[in-house]
């Protein structure tokens, strides 16, 4: 079976001010790595529109409004100093959950093997009622709950291997006992939260920080010790990932020194663990990176291995 691959030029309409890390750049240069004869057998579909419903599963009813009603008609508005909204903003958000939930049911239906969402804005900074971090929506979340409540899994695991804590996740799963959130994450760094004692209400959050230096070996060896053992005990029924690519070693945000092949490597072994207990479900969907030349690499390097697993 193939490997889907979400995406939709609406992304590209959300526009943040000059100079702004999370930028319309980012979708450009993945496009171009992504044009590449070696993706040719992408199986590429356009990203819909969430379900409002779909939303609301993590989100209260007041927060998906606001964030409606914050949608400008011309210009751009500020929710907070890093989060922005532009005319296109509302639609890319949408789309982007949209893509998550898509992603979700292609696979849960077998129709694809895996699949990767090229979309914006990022959604693990989102929490319950708070948009933050340049995430409007926790899309991830998302989809971890239409996974659980529409298809009936009865165990989801995320892994969010972003620079950044994942805190809006952590959040929106805290009470879900029935999805195990992990995260590798730079400590200390924005946005502070991710110490190995936040556990969720079940036991079911994984915090592995790294500190500021750290290479891909000792990232390896981490998941190897803590992440990866708690989730084989787990045994996930589909494997999410918070693909952020910020740990590269060019990366400006943070200070984590990974290579492309640090990416493969954790997909390979995210694969494996779907393969052993989830009939090889994985979706991914993109969070961080901001250096263009390492996330266009990372992200070559994260969908090869999806092509070369689902294959």
């Amino acid at each position: 079976m193939a490997t889907a691959l979400y995406w939709h030029d609406d992304c590209l309409n959300h526009v943040t001010p000059q100079g702004h890390p999370e930028r319309v750049a980012r979708l450009e240069a993945i496009r171009e790595a992504l044009s590449d004869p070696t993706f040719d057998a992408l199986d590429r579909r356009e990203a819909p529109i969430v379900d409002r419903a779909e939303l609301l599963r993590v989100h209260p009813e007041h927060h998906v409004a606001a964030i409606e009603a914050a949608a400008p008609q011309a210009h751009g508005v500020s929710l907070d100093a890093d989060t922005h909204m532009s005319p296109g903003s509302l639609v890319a958000a949408q789309r982007a959950a949209g893509a998550c939930v898509a992603a979700v049911d292609a696979v849960m239906a077998g129709a694809v093997a895996n699949a990767f969402a090229a979309v914006r804005p990022p959604g693990h900074h989102a929490e319950n009622a708070t948009p933050m971090g340049f995430c409007l929506f926790g899309s991830i979340a998302v989809a971890a709950k239409r996974a659980l409540d529409h298809h009936g899994l009865s165990r989801v695991a995320i892994m969010d291997f972003d620079v950044h804590h994942g805190n809006g996740t952590q959040d929106l799963m805290w009470d879900e006992a029935r999805c195990l959130f992990a995260s590798t994450h730079q400590m200390p760094l924005y946005p502070g939260s991710g110490a190995p004692s936040e556990t969720g209400a079940h036991g079911n959050v994984i915090n592995a920080p790294l500190a500021p230096h750290t290479n891909g070996a000792d990232f390896r060896k981490l998941m190897e010790r803590e992440v990866l053992p708690a989730l084989d005990q787990f045994a996930p029924e589909m494997v999410l990932i918070s693909a952020g690519f910020d740990a590269h070693r060019d990366d400006p945000l943070a200070n984590l020194n990974w290579e492309a092949a640090d990416f493969a490597w954790v997909t390979g072994t995210l694969c494996d663990l779907a393969d052993k207990h989830a009939g090889g479900r994985v979706v991914s969907t993109l969070e961080g990176g901001y250096d263009l030349g390492g996330l266009a690499d990372s992200i070559a390097a994260h969908v090869k291995v999806l092509m070369e697993r689902g294959a």
